[in-house]
C-alpha cells in the first residue's frame, strides 16, 4: 500500500477550479467500491422520484465516501483514517449525507451486536439525520427485510447482526456508557458553544479505544458566531491538518470554504462564485435561491447579514461582520504583536494600567499600556480574570470562556480576591519599576480593588489612581484608539480574548457623542476593552511616570 498524506496544499486552486478537496485515492480500492456499490442503491426519498445516490449525487459526494470506507483494511479490519471533518455550507444535503453514510456502515459492517451513533446537538436535528435514513429503508423493500426501524427511539437494526444504528440528541439524552465504534457528530458548531461538550465527545467516542475499524466523523456549518469550544478546536486543528502544518495521516479534513484572496475581496457576494461552498450547486440547492435569499437578507441588520454568509456561504463570522462594529475593529488584527508584560514594561519609559469590571458574573479586564522610550508608539498588554460562577451564570459563553483560558489570556479564579490580589501584584511590578504614571478605573463597585492598592501606595492622594470618564466622556479615548490603531502608533499582544471582546463593541451615537455598548444583548463581554480605554484616556494626556524618592545617605563624621 502506498504512502498517503491528508494534507491539501492546493487546496485554494482545487477549490476555485472544482477539482476534488481529498489529495488521494481509496487506500484500499475494493472495499470503496462495495461501500460506494452499497451507498449509491440507497434512495433519497424527499426529491422527486425518490432517486438513488448515485442518480442525484455529484462526485464530491463519492469522493468523501470512498475516502471513509476504502480506508479499512480487509486482511486486519484496521480503519487507517479514523477522523473525518467535513465543513460545508448549509443546503448542501449534509444531514441525508450523514444519514446515507452511517446507514451504509450498518449494512456492510461485520461486527456483531454492534452500536453505531449519530450524535446531534438537539432533537430537531437528531430527527432530520434519523428521518432520511429510516425512509430510505422503508423505499427498499430488500433493506425493509434487513433492517428493523424504531422510529419511537430512533433506531435502526440489523436484523442478522443484531448491530444497531441510533440517533442521539445531546440535549435530551444521555451519551455515557455508549459503546459505539462508528459515530458521525452533526452540526458541532452547535456543541461548541455548550460548556461541558468536549467531556461528552470524549465519552461518545470512548467506545473507538477497542475497536479498531472505528472511526468519527464531523460534518458541520459555519457558526452564526465566532467559532467557541469543541468546534473551533477541530475547526483549527482541521486546517492546520490541511495546510501541513500538523501532520497526522489518520484525520482527514474537507472543508469548503472561501480561500484568503476571496474573502480579502468578498468574492463570497458574488454569485458566480456560490460554488465554491457549495459542491452540490445545481442539485439540492440552486443559484438562483441563493440569490434571491441574499437580496432578501443583506437589507437587513449586519447580525442577520452575517447569519446568512455564514450559514448558506460558509464565511466564518469575525469581527468584520459585526453590528454596528466599532471602526477599530477593522484595524486590530493588523497591530498585532508579539509582545508579553515584560516586554512591554522593558520597552517602555512611562505605563498607565487601564481596569475595568470586576463583578461575579463579568470578566475582570486589565491593560498595561506603555509608550515606548524611541518611537513613542503605545504598547498594550491586556489580561482578564473570571471568577468560577461566570461559567454557571454566562453558559452561552462558558465554552469560549475557557478557550481563552487555554490560550492564557484569561484566569478563572475560585477565591473573588484571586483576581484582585493578581491584579495588585502586576501594578507593583510596573510601580517598582519606576514607570507607573496612575491606575486608571471607574472607581464604582471596585472598592476591594482600591483599598488593595492602597496597601502598596497606590492611591487617589498619591495621583496614582485616576478615575476613568465613562460612558459618553469615553468618546475621545475610543476616536484615539480607532486612530492609533489605524496608523500603527499603537500595537497590542495579540490576545484572543481582546479580539473577541473587540468584535463584541458596538457603537452608538447618542446627542452630542457617542458611546461603547455590548455588540448584542446577553452575554457578550467587553471589559478587557473597555480597560484598554481607560488606559488611552490617561496616556492621551502625555503622562510622565511617578516614580518612587530616591534617598541618598549623607554619612557625616
Amino acid at each position: 500500500m502506498a504512502e498517503w498524506s491528508t494534507s491539501c496544499s492546493d487546496w485554494q486552486s482545487r477549490i476555485v477550479d472544482r477539482k476534488s478537496l481529498i489529495p488521494f485515492e481509496p487506500l484500499f480500492p475494493s472495499e470503496a467500491e462495495y461501500a460506494l456499490h452499497v451507498f449509491k442503491s440507497l434512495r433519497v426519498t424527499d426529491i422527486p422520484g425518490k432517486p438513488t445516490f448515485g442518480e442525484c449525487m455529484d462526485e464530491w459526494v463519492f469522493d468523501f465516501v470512498a475516502a471513509i470506507f476504502g480506508a479499512n483494511d480487509p486482511e486486519t479490519g484496521d480503519q487507517l483514517i479514523s477522523e473525518f471533518f467535513m465543513c460545508i455550507s448549509k443546503k448542501n444535503a449534509k444531514s441525508t449525507l450523514a444519514a446515507g453514510i452511517m446507514l451504509t456502515a450498518l449494512i456492510i459492517g461485520w461486527r456483531e451486536d454492534d452500536e453505531l451513533l449519530i450524535l446531534a446537538p438537539t432533537v430537531e436535528v437528531a430527527g432530520n439525520s434519523f428521518n432520511p435514513a429510516a425512509a430510505m429503508v422503508r423505499a427498499d423493500p430488500e433493506l425493509s427485510d434487513l433492517l428493523h426501524v424504531q422510529d419511537h427511539v430512533r433506531t435502526i437494526t440489523h436484523r442478522v447482526t443484531r448491530s444497531k444504528l441510533k440517533v442521539v440528541a445531546a440535549d435530551t439524552d444521555t451519551v455515557g456508557g455508549k459503546k459505539s465504534g462508528r459515530i458521525l457528530i452533526d452540526e458541532l458548531w452547535i456543541l461548541g458553544k455548550r460548556a461541558k461538550a468536549d467531556a461528552m465527545l470524549r465519552e461518545a467516542t470512548g467506545g473507538m479505544v477497542s475497536r479498531p475499524e472505528g472511526f468519527v466523523i464531523y460534518l458541520t456549518t459555519q457558526s452564526d458566531e465566532p467559532p467557541a469550544g469543541v468546534f473551533k478546536d477541530k475547526l483549527d486543528y482541521a486546517r492546520d491538518v490541511r495546510d501541513g502544518r500538523i501532520k497526522d495521516k489518520r484525520f482527514l479534513p474537507v472543508l469548503y470554504e472561501y480561500p484568503k484572496d476571496l474573502i480579502d475581496r468578498e468574492a463570497y457576494l458574488d454569485p458566480d462564485y456560490f460554488y465554491v461552498t457549495n459542491p452540490n450547486m445545481g442539485r439540492s440547492v440552486s443559484k438562483d435561491w441563493l440569490i434571491r435569499e441574499m437580496g432578501k437578507e443583506m437589507g437587513k441588520d449586519a447580525t442577520t447579514r452575517a447569519t446568512f454568509l455564514a450559514k448558506h456561504l460558509n464565511v466564518e463570522i469575525g469581527m468584520n461582520l459585526r453590528a454596528n462594529r466599532w471602526p477599530g475593529a477593522d484595524y486590530w488584527s493588523k497591530q498585532a504583536s508579539e509582545l508579553t508584560l515584560q516586554a512591554v514594561l522593558d520597552r517602555s519609559e512611562v505605563a498607565v494600567v487601564g481596569v475595568d469590571g470586576g463583578g461575579l458574573d463579568d470578566l475582570f479586564g486589565l491593560t498595561v499600556l506603555g509608550r515606548e522610550r524611541k518611537t513613542k508608539i503605545w504598547l498594550a498588554w491586556s489580561h482578564a480574570w473570571a471568577h468560577q460562577s461566570v461559567l454557571e451564570r454566562r453558559k452561552s459563553i462558558a465554552s469560549r470562556l475557557r478557550d481563552f483560558e487555554k490560550d492564557g489570556d484569561l484566569t478563572i479564579v475560585g477565591d473573588e480576591l484571586d483576581d484582585v490580589k493578581a491584579i495588585v501584584e502586576i501594578v507593583g511590578e510596573v510601580d517598582e519599576r519606576g514607570l507607573l504614571a496612575s491606575v486608571a478605573a471607574d472607581p464604582a463597585g471596585l472598592g476591594e480593588l482600591i483599598d488593595a492598592l492602597a496597601e502598596i501606595g497606590v492611591t487617589p492622594e498619591s495621583g496614582k489612581i485616576i478615575g476613568a470618564p465613562q460612558g459618553y466622556q469615553m468618546m475621545n479615548a475610543i476616536k484615539t484608539t480607532e486612530r492609533k490603531l489605524a496608523n500603527g502608533t499603537l500595537k497590542h499582544d495579540g490576545s484572543k480574548l481582546m479580539a473577541w471582546c473587540v468584535g463584541n463593541i458596538k457603537i452608538e451615537p447618542t446627542a452630542t457623542a457617542i458611546r461603547a455598548t455590548k455588540a448584542n444583548a446577553g452575554d457578550a463581554k467587553i471589559d478587557p476593552a473597555m480597560a484598554l480605554f481607560d488606559a488611552v484616556t490617561v496616556m492621551s494626556r502625555n503622562p510622565e511616570a511617578k516614580r518612587k524618592p530616591s534617598y541618598q545617605m549623607l554619612v557625616v563624621g
